[in-house]
């Protein structure tokens, strides 16, 4: 593959991958006048994005067994229209109801985008690169919590909220057209894979079986819900907390996720001389230290809002890092079942992340504590999975050496 070819792959591949993020992030600036408009609080409207979580959770299970059976892109393009139908949805709803049933819609069509997104990287490089791949897939996703809310906000300020979702079908669509065109197709349809229900589950049973892909989805899926915890509480605490305008929230927003960007690039710097496994490692244990800072600083008020800001800079760069690394790890052992692999671990992740966004939305109290103390709790908990994983993994295999050597002697 020509340097040309590999990053217009990675350019498309981490644009499907950015529909749900888009799709997330774009009408965050948007809470307060959707509130309004809908004559409803902001903490029905944060519902939505909980639906979102949801509905993203329950799709790539479903799309799992679909892109191992008929390829990748024909379920693919089901989805993306799915999604782009439930955006006008969005855009022509008068209650919030409406608008959290639209949304699940618009997630169980989205999703697709993540499912063949992750299965295309083990179509298309070698195992050695998948790791790098998933780092430049990771930029292109972290480069559109800098667009996104920002365009949001203005869109927002200055037209109408609803044309977030029209602008959101409009970007969905040139990912159709680019898809068709440019991207490679995978790997073959598989006619030997079932979509009965015994069958798929029979697949993800064996997925879930594999020590690996179990640990590193989990503890990864579970750090990763840290964004999650921040985009579900970000706009209450920066616009209503720090009183910040639509605009300014937008500008935070990108600054924050130039975190993950920076660390991503940094990620592919360090996998030179440093396995995917130790990077996960000292990240976790580098957020869970620095949480204690964050939760600390912000029971007793130390933070104004730039101190905030700062310390959640620091914090949200570890999001670059584990993501790649244990998307990588969580794939590598699979080949037959990958499909079902991808959903699994974007089912969790998002699962997770719809989880812990509905915590922060029920414990809101006016305070930054809700938001902060999941980000720090989803950290300490992706750390803790890790070496509790490993160490019942390691005695497990102990074990059996010791019971093959007792045969022998018998």
């Amino acid at each position: 593959m020509s340097h040309k070819q590999y990053f217009f792959t990675i350019l498309i591949l981490g644009s499907l991958a950015t529909v749900s993020p888009f799709s997330i992030d774009m009408y965050l600036p948007g809470f307060p006048r959707i509130a309004a408009d809908l004559g409803t609080t902001i903490d029905k409207v944060q519902l939505s994005l909980t639906s979102y979580f949801i509905g993203i959770c329950l799709g790539q299970v479903l799309y799992g067994p679909l892109v191992d059976r008929f390829g990748r892109k024909k379920p693919l393009y089901t989805g993306l229209i799915i999604h782009i139908i439930a955006s006008f949805g969005c855009s022509l709803t008068s209650s919030v109801d409406a608008l959290i049933g639209m949304r699940f819609l618009q997630a169980m069509g989205g999703c697709a985008g993540l499912v063949a997104s992750q299965a295309l990287v083990s179509d298309i490089f070698p195992v050695e690169r998948r790791a790098e791949a998933f780092s430049f897939i990771t930029l292109v996703i972290a480069v559109s919590p800098m667009i996104a809310p920002t365009v949001g906000g203005y869109v927002t300020a200055n037209v109408a909220w609803q044309w977030v979702f029209i602008i959101l079908a409009g970007i969905v669509s040139l990912i159709v057209i680019s898809v068709y065109f440019f991207l490679p197709k995978g790997k073959d349809p598989d006619v030997t894979v079932s979509l009965k229900p015994k069958a798929v589950l029979t697949s993800y049973g064996t997925v879930i079986k594999q020590p690996q892909f179990a640990i590193y989805t989990a503890a990864g899926g579970l750090a990763n819900a840290s964004t999650f915890a921040y985009i579900a509480g970000s706009s209450d605490v920066f616009m209503n907390i720090h009183h910040v305008t639509e605009q300014q929230y937008g500008w935070i927003f990108a600054f924050l996720a130039f975190a993950m960007i920076g660390s991503t690039q940094l990620n592919h710097l360090l996998l030179k001389k440093f396995t995917s496994e130790q990077i996960i490692k000292v990240t976790l244990l580098y957020q869970s230290l620095l949480g204690v800072i964050l939760i600390a600083g912000v029971y007793n008020n130390w933070f104004g809002l730039l101190g905030l800001v700062g310390v959640m800079f620091l914090f949200l760069t570890g999001q670059g890092l584990t993501g790649p690394n244990t998307s990588a790890l969580s794939l590598a052992p699979f080949r037959r079942h990958t499909g079902s692999a991808s959903a699994l671990l974007g089912s969790w992740r998002m699962g997770a992340g719809a989880l812990i966004s509905a915590v922060v939305s029920l414990l809101h109290n006016q305070t930054a504590m809700p938001m902060v103390g999941m980000m720090v709790f989803c950290a300490v908990g992706g750390l803790a999975i890790l070496y509790i994983g490993n160490s019942i993994v390691k005695h497990h295999a102990r074990t059996s050496d010791v019971e093959d050597e007792v045969s022998v002697v018998l």
